[in-house]
């Protein structure tokens, strides 16, 4: 894969978060990121009354990773609908190890971050025995 665009994958997070479902928080979240094929995948959060059962931006996208074709996630950013820089929850975190990996790079205030440093010790399917 070439160089990642960071200024055009936070661009697509922010027109992700134009879709959102907030209807309660008022928080409109954009996810993007760039597949091992090269495609683009998207997600926005969908809220719900029962605040429980809402869907993160990340739970979305990886639905829409795996009805275009599935794949790994190699580059993700994360942003709100002004363009500000949003961390992916702790469940979140999880998603995007499962379809990216260790390596898969996070957009994060520390700047750009494999996931194996957004969270670390974490364990996958290809762990199992």
């Amino acid at each position: 894969m070439s160089e990642v665009d960071w200024e055009a994958l936070r661009a697509e997070a922010v027109s992700a978060a134009s879709y959102a479902y907030a209807p309660y928080s008022g928080l409109h979240v954009g996810v993007a990121a760039i597949v091992d094929d090269g495609r683009h995948v998207t997600g926005c959060n969908v809220e719900n009354a029962s605040y429980g059962l809402g869907l993160c931006a990340e739970c979305t996208m990886a639905g829409q990773l795996r009805l275009s074709g599935g794949g790994r996630l190699v580059a993700v950013a994360c942003r709100g609908g002004e363009g500000e820089l949003l961390m992916p929850c702790g469940r979140c975190r999880q998603i995007l190890f499962e379809l990216g990996g260790s390596s898969c790079l996070v957009d994060t205030p520390r700047g750009v971050l494999p996931m194996s440093e957004v969270l670390p010790d974490a364990f996958g399917p290809e762990d199992l025995p």
